[in-house]
């Protein structure tokens, strides 16, 4: 699947080692033998760089010749994991590096364990937008990536007496040798001022005069947005597309008669104040100064993302063709501000008349939304958007004004516009940005089949009611490059013996397992590769966490942002109730499944719930280690900073995949995804995409519990007394009883005083109306894991039926149901290195 180019012989180890020692002698400046592991790794990357960038010339000729639409996507993260393993399988290098190195004396293995994973983004969304990216560059699809350049990214956790600490993600300490900076291309961004009546020049509008409905926009002060681009490869495709990643510079950034006057600090105080904008991945936004700068994070890297991509698309060209080049995609609602940037554009600077810029933005915006809880459909005031961005808030009151009188004008009653409105009146004066986006954009879609649904029906039910066909759904997918080829290689190689390889970018060839899963010498196999990924886990965690944790247990994971929402606590509580089993002599050691429950998550920082659970289940881990009674039957692993890398070796060797949300409160999930494709059985609620996983893999094959949507809302409403099923369930008044107690806190009744008052009296996410049916889920799964031939056809049942899951699938329907942005395969314009 190499990329062989028309100019260039395909590499061999021996001209591939030439180009890794020319990139450590001539561009690092160090030789072989004084090298570090850094030096090494970098040197490799570079070299490994050199066969992407001629690739990414031939794209952006062949795109940028023509008249192609392309697709602008608009994500505040992306969570792309290492680079170098995905570079050389795109390339086709992975076997000439490791050859080269060999010769060298260098293992590649090694070196690739050098490279720090860039933090940009916080869960799903970034992980998401990364596979997407994957999928647009191997399906040739014309598309750029726009971003934040964070200077410091999701930080990077650890465990102080079992209590998080967030510690600052320097992943930039040592550079980035797969970034290419471009400072003559940055783009001034402008923030706070005031408007005004316009000029009578009207420069730079497009007639050379101010249009009717124009404003001047005067700027209290302006940053510059330096791009650096990161190169995308398609995988078996010359195409390498675009992730453009702004980083914020001060447009003076040193003050040299205030520094000579001996106020050094002041001297350099702008550079400081500009440079926060990208300094860190989602500031703590509990304080005004937080909520500030997220906003200016947010039109930050969408205003330099539009001028780049007007400049892009058009050129000097028309402006009425926008909508035909550029189709603009907004992941969630961070980008949401675009929409009014993009009519400041249009009115203010290239001098459209409002009707017809209005009409050019709606057709050029589509919306994606991630969410089910209100809580995360963001909200700005107005107070901080007049003052932050004052142009925008009038154009935003004015698509107000004018979408209000149209539902006026359609018989809408004043409750109703009320509702619809995008500015909230109550408790404060605030601009709601879902509704800004669903007003804004040509089609807005959900990520799973009943996430969509419930879009419609609860949260944007009055704009679903008024445009209909506005609202589509696309269910995410993963990228099978990482996910499977990278991340599973034993699996991969089963899978090439099994059905060829033209599953890497064809996941649905993976039905041809299907014949296979009632073979005893194929399952056989598929427990081998099992086996040896628990011991690659297992490894991994002794090194890295020092761990130690046993292979021959069944390993229960749920790896996932903590929040309340994912119910870890309903796994907790299953723990604790074995735990409390064994400890009251109502259940055996020996009848216990051996069991490795694995927890990975992050809490945000101001997220006192979050932290309180994660410090229950380290309290609950460490009691459990201390009893002898459990040794080799229960554990609890929750190692530190679970991202991508981590991920990388834990999906594959999961058994068991926890996705036990509240039904209807999460969107989709793509760990859920992984953890079928590589082989896991699922435990879950019918929530996200977990009903498109059990109606595609089968009800046989899938652990199903709990409420479905309906009934948890009809519990809601009825009045939930979370109170009546703990007096109910003796199992689980006994666990929560066990955790007021102290019994995981040295005796201490009010360690998590919080965790229990919340269960008890609260319990939002009806956690405890779940319990039950949990437990007797749980007794399936052991069950089922007792019979390793049954378990088996199941994981590769599994494995056979998820090809759906594929983000090629996700980008197919993006591109029939919304873009309609046809591929341009890359034709090679005879550059040489």
């Amino acid at each position: 699947m190499g990329r062989v180019t028309d100019t260039h012989a395909a590499p061999t180890p021996s001209s591939f080692a030439e180009e890794f020692l020319d990139e450590l002698h001539f561009e690092l400046g160090v030789s072989r033998e004084t090298a570090s592991p850094t030096d090494l790794y970098v040197a490799l990357a570079r070299a490994v760089r050199r066969h992407l960038v001629e690739g990414w010339f031939d794209t952006l000729s062949t795109q940028l010749g023509g008249d192609s639409k392309f697709v602008a996507y608009l994500s505040a993260e992306y969570l792309l994991g290492r680079q170098l393993e995905n570079a050389l399988l795109a390339t086709g290098l992975t076997e000439v590096a490791r050859d080269a190195l060999d010769g060298l004396g260098l293992s590649l293995d090694e070196l690739s364990e050098q490279e720090v994973e860039p933090g940009l983004g916080n869960g799903g969304l970034g992980r998401l937008a990364a596979c997407f990216i994957d999928s647009l560059a191997t399906m040739d699809v014309p598309a750029v990536g726009y971003g934040i350049r964070y200077e410091y990214g999701i930080f990077r956790q650890t465990f102080v007496d079992g209590r998080q600490v967030e510690q600052a993600d320097d992943w930039l300490a040592l550079g980035s040798p797969w970034e290419i900076p471009h400072p003559e291309m940055a783009v001034t961004v402008g923030f706070g001022g005031h408007t005004e009546e316009p000029a009578g020049t009207g420069e730079g509008t497009a007639d050379g005069a101010p249009g009717p409905d124009a404003r001047q926009w005067v700027p209290g002060w302006t940053v510059e947005a330096v791009p650096y681009n990161y190169l995308v490869p398609g995988y078996g495709t010359r195409n390498v597309n675009t992730l453009r990643l702004w980083s914020a510079r001060a447009t003076k950034a040193f003050n040299l008669e205030i520094f000579n006057s001996g106020d050094y600090e002041a001297a350099v105080r702008g550079q400081t104040y500009a440079e926060n904008i990208s300094k860190v991945l989602y500031p703590e936004d509990s304080t005004p100064q937080g909520k500030e700068l997220r906003l200016q994070q947010q039109y930050f890297f969408v205003a330099a993302s539009l001028a780049d991509t007007i400049a892009r698309a058009l050129g000097d060209g028309d402006l009425h063709a926008l909508p035909d080049r550029v189709v603009f995609q907004l992941n969630d609602t961070h980008p949401v501000i675009a929409i009014p940037e993009m009519m400041r554009l249009l009115v203010d600077v290239h001098g459209l008349g409002w009707d017809e810029a209005w009409d050019l933005t709606r057709r050029s915006f589509n919306y994606t939304c991630h969410t089910l809880l209100p809580e995360a459909l963001e909200i700005w005031s107005v107070d901080l958007l007049g003052r932050l961005l004052p142009r925008h808030l009038e154009i935003i009151y004015r698509i107000n004004e004018e979408f209000l009188a149209s539902l006026r004008d359609s018989g809408g009653n004043e409750l109703q516009v009320r509702r619809m409105s995008i500015i909230q009146e109550q408790p404060e004066r605030a601009v709601r940005m879902a509704y800004l986006a669903t007003v804004g954009s040509t089609k807005v879609n959900g990520v799973a089949a009943l996430h969509s649904q419930l879009l419609r029906d609860a949260v944007l039910h009055d704009f679903s009611d008024l445009w209909p066909e506005k609202f589509t759904n696309v269910t995410n997918g993963i990228t099978p490059r990482r996910f499977v080829r990278l991340a599973n290689p034993g699996l991969s190689a089963l899978l090439d013996e099994t059905v060829g390889t033209g599953w890497v970018k064809d996941l649905d060839q993976l039905r041809g397992l299907e014949a296979h899963a009632e073979d005893p010498e194929f399952r056989r196999g598929f427990r081998d590769v099992k086996a040896a990924n628990k011991q690659r886990l297992v490894d991994l965690l002794a090194t890295r966490d020092g761990l130690h944790l046993p292979t021959d247990a069944l390993y229960d994971v749920m790896v996932k942002r903590l929040h309340e929402y994912k119910r870890q606590m309903l796994k907790v509580l299953h723990v604790v109730t074995l735990y409390d089993q064994v400890r009251s002599g109502a259940l055996d050691p020996a009848d216990v499944t051996p069991r490795v429950v694995v927890f990975g998550a992050k809490a945000a920082p101001g997220y006192r719930m979050a932290k309180d659970i994660i410090a229950l289940v380290n309290a609950v881990a460490a009691t459990i280690d201390a009893d002898p009674a459990l040794a080799g039957r229960l554990q609890i692993a929750f190692p530190a900073n679970y991202n991508v890398t981590l991920a990388e070796k834990l999906i594959p060797a999961a058994d068991l995949s926890e996705q036990i949300s509240l039904a209807g409160k999460e969107a989709s999930g793509t760990g859920n995804m992984k953890f079928a494709l590589n082989g896991a059985l699922t435990i879950g609620t019918l929530d996200g995409a977990n009903v498109e996983i059990r109606d595609l893999v089968g009800d046989d094959n899938f652990f199903l519990f709990g409420m479905t949507e309906p009934e948890a809302e009809a519990l809601g409403q009825a009045g939930y007394d979370p109170g009546s099923f703990y007096e109910q369930d003796p199992a689980l008044k006994s666990a929560i009883d066990l955790i007021a107690s102290g019994a995981f806190s040295h005796g201490d009744p009010t360690a998590f005083e919080s965790i229990v008052s919340d269960l008890l009296w609260k319990d939002r996410f009806m956690v405890l109306a779940d319990y039950r049916a949990y437990l007797d889920a749980q007794s399936r799964v052991e069950a089922a894991y007792a019979d390793p031939d049954a378990w088996t056809r199941s994981a590769i049942l599994n494995v056979a039926r998820s090809g759906f899951f594929s983000s090629d699938r996700s980008i197919r329907d993006y591109l029939d149901r919304i873009w309609h942005a046809p591929a341009v395969p890359a034709r090679s314009n005879g550059l040489r290195d």
